[in-house]
């Protein structure tokens, strides 16, 4: 995962002059479950077809230029690892963060089942 891919891809867009900001989420794994248990590492399982509703749905939000996001599928990471990288391209402030804000939750309730292993 690389983020400077990602906003390289948004810059390039066709309606890149339209952009006042780019807003980047960075998730990694934690060393702990939210519930306070010590974490080895994490798995997550991913459904590409909703999500690639919430990006598409995402993206007709007023102000709104692009959405990007990967995930780390299917894969068994560590501790400090990227789980994901989420970037969201719009006019406003107030219209990116809000779209980041959403989107950011609707893939964590909907479309990422994650597994933690602890130690």
């Amino acid at each position: 995962m690389n983020q400077s891919i990602l906003i390289n891809k948004i810059k390039k867009h066709p309606d890149y002059n339209r952009v006042g900001m780019i807003l980047c989420h960075n998730g990694v794994v934690r060393g702990t479950s939210r519930d306070g248990r010590k974490v080895s590492g994490l798995k997550i399982a991913v459904n590409h077809t909703k999500l690639k509703k919430i990006i598409d749905k995402n993206k007709k939000r007023p102000g709104i230029v692009e959405i990007l996001v990967e995930i780390a599928d299917n894969k068994e990471l560590s501790v400090g690892d990227d789980v994901m990288l989420l970037v969201v391209a719009g006019d406003i402030r107030e219209n990116v963060i809000m779209t980041l804000k959403d989107t950011l939750n609707a893939i964590k309730t909907t479309v990422t089942k994650k597994t933690e292993f602890y130690l």
